[in-house]
């Protein structure tokens, strides 16, 4: 299968065409795509420009009419990202490469956010050096700084271009040629869970529990873009279970901190239908930088300085309701197996008596919101323990292996 090459072929045709000679010449057949505008392309296309408009839902001459460039990148993203998952699903690709300044990563990594886990991604970047997250989002994106414009090619571009095609290769072999390694974890099914550092006790048992149950387990942590990545396996159906213990993001996302997972954040396991044990561990806590960092609005709020470069805002009986309903409502949309498990003695490490952020009428106001609006498909479990108990984590635990049937 060959390799998609993306890119805008009236600016960077020279370059895109050194780039497919050296993986024909490494044996690795291409496909290139134009997602050019305004200049004639420098090489043919396979795809042209014309079908790349037109996957996203309007045409080159509207487009060229109306004469903003932003708009123009933004409706080549969108095409370049469909006509790349179409392509994957038809069995037509095996790996995207592309190359350009800030508009061509725009477009090609849209389009390589549209593929899932595990299928080679390569973008080489003039903004590679630089903050990335937007282009990479929760992809295994691999970025490359090109160190000169990609304008000709010349002693810089052609080491920098080389090595890129030749990465590219080497995934793409070792893809087609990739059996499991003989190990213990061979072809296990997965469980992801969510951990933060004030929920790790419970996590670490849980994860004990799975992996003895015959289960390779992934931790992800809440830390904004760790629920966003697990929720992206969720929707991928690489998942098994979920053990969504931590989902403290939803209190960023609310109150505004830093760690946000978005609003999307624990919708994924619904949807689908993948079976899944929630609790509210972390939900005391809104996460900041240092002191200084925390908005004026705030002043006044009960803190906890985590370490130098993390403070911690407690939350409050009316944002826990908040939460409370969240929680419930998306719990009560799953099309599969679902459980609500409540730590009645605290949420996290710092919620218990004598702890910074002991608050019982907080947590009281989140446990009764779960209570009020979660619907009876929802199985709700009250445990008179602490979140990190080891009692609490194995009721959690065996509860979501026994969705599974173990």
């Amino acid at each position: 299968m060959p390799v998609l090459l993306i890119g805008t072929l009236d600016t960077k045709g020279t370059e895109i065409g050194f780039v497919r000679d050296l993986l024909r010449q490494a044996g690795i057949e291409t496909l290139v795509m134009d997602a050019g505008v305004t200049g004639p392309p420098a090489i043919a296309p396979d795809i042209s420009r014309e079908q790349v408009f037109q996957a996203a839902g309007t045409s080159l001459e509207a487009v060229l009419r109306e004469g903003d460039r932003g708009k123009a990148v933004e409706a080549a993203a969108a095409g370049a990202a469909r006509l790349a998952r179409r392509l994957f699903d038809e069995g037509k690709i095996e790996g995207v490469l592309s190359l350009g300044g800030s508009a061509g990563t725009t477009i090609g990594t849209a389009a390589m956010r549209a593929l899932p886990f595990g299928v080679p991604k390569l973008m080489v970047s003039t903004l590679a050096s630089g903050q990335v997250k937007q282009f990479v989002g929760v992809r295994d994106i691999l970025m490359m700084y090109s160190v000169v414009d990609i304008s000709g090619i010349n002693r810089i571009s052609r080491t920098v271009l080389g090595n890129a095609a030749q990465a590219m290769a080497g995934m793409v072999r070792a893809a087609r040629g990739c059996q499991p390694a003989p190990s213990e974890a061979g072809d296990k099914p997965l469980i992801t869970a969510t951990m933060f550092g004030v929920t790790t006790p419970c996590v670490e048992a849980g994860r004990r529990i799975f992996e003895q149950a015959g289960f390779e387990v992934l931790v992800f942590h809440a830390t904004g873009t760790g629920g966003m990545t697990m929720e992206s396996f969720i929707r991928d159906g690489l998942v098994t279970g979920v053990f969504d213990i931590t989902t403290t993001e939803l209190a960023d996302e609310l109150v505004g901190g830093i760690l946000t997972a978005g609003p999307d954040r624990l919708t994924a396991a619904a949807l689908r239908g993948t079976p899944q044990v929630i609790s509210v561990g972390a939900l005391d806590m809104v996460n900041f930088g240092p002191p200084d960092t925390v908005p004026e609005k705030f002043q006044g709020r009960r803190f906890h300085q985590h370490n130098p470069n993390v403070t911690l805002m407690r939350t409050t009986p009316e944002e826990n309701d908040k939460l409370g309903k969240e929680i419930a409502q998306k719990a009560s949309a799953a099309k599969g197996p679902t459980a609500i498990l409540l730590p009645l003695r605290g949420v996290s490490a710092i919620d218990a008596e004598g702890k910074p952020f002991w608050w019982p009428e907080a947590d009281q106001a989140l446990f009764d919101s779960i209570r009020l609006w979660k619907a009876p498909s929802v199985e709700l479990i009250e445990l008179d323990l602490h979140i990190n108990d080891p009692a609490f984590a194995e009721t959690a635990a065996r509860k979501l292996l026994s969705f599974l049937g173990r």
